[in-house]
């Protein structure tokens, strides 16, 4: 007795079923994930004096919402900025009395309809 198998033809070619396995369509654009915005992040100055004052300087998306949230030891320090048309934005901090030798982390959220993304960088105040 000769074994039975099924057979499909998919644009007209023979497909035998028990060798085919089905993939679920790609899901649309609309329900992908959005691709995370591009953030960098750098300090014009690592080692700022106090009483002075340091830029944080973004580069993200064309008129992308720009937030830096500075952790110093006691406190954090939040700025709101928006990037130019070539995505570049910069965010100044007055370094009062901050804690020498603390190094204090900038974190940097950026984002652009449904797109976020963020990045960091830091600097170390000194006397």
């Amino acid at each position: 007795m000769g074994k039975r198998v099924r057979m499909l033809a998919i644009a007209g070619v023979p497909v035998l079923l028990g060798a085919l396995t089905f993939v679920a369509p790609a899901a649309s654009a609309a329900a992908a994930p959005a691709r995370a915005l591009p953030c960098r992040a750098t300090m014009s100055s690592s080692r700022p004096a106090d009483y002075t004052t340091v830029v944080v300087g973004v580069q993200t998306a064309a008129y992308a919402r720009v937030t830096t949230v500075a952790h110093y030891r006691t406190t954090s320090t939040t700025h709101h900025r928006s990037a130019d048309r070539s995505g570049s934005a910069h965010v100044p901090y007055y370094i009062s009395g901050a804690t020498p030798g603390y190094k204090v982390i900038v974190d940097v959220y950026v984002g652009k309809g449904t797109r976020k993304g963020s990045c960091q960088t830091w600097f170390i105040p000194h006397r």
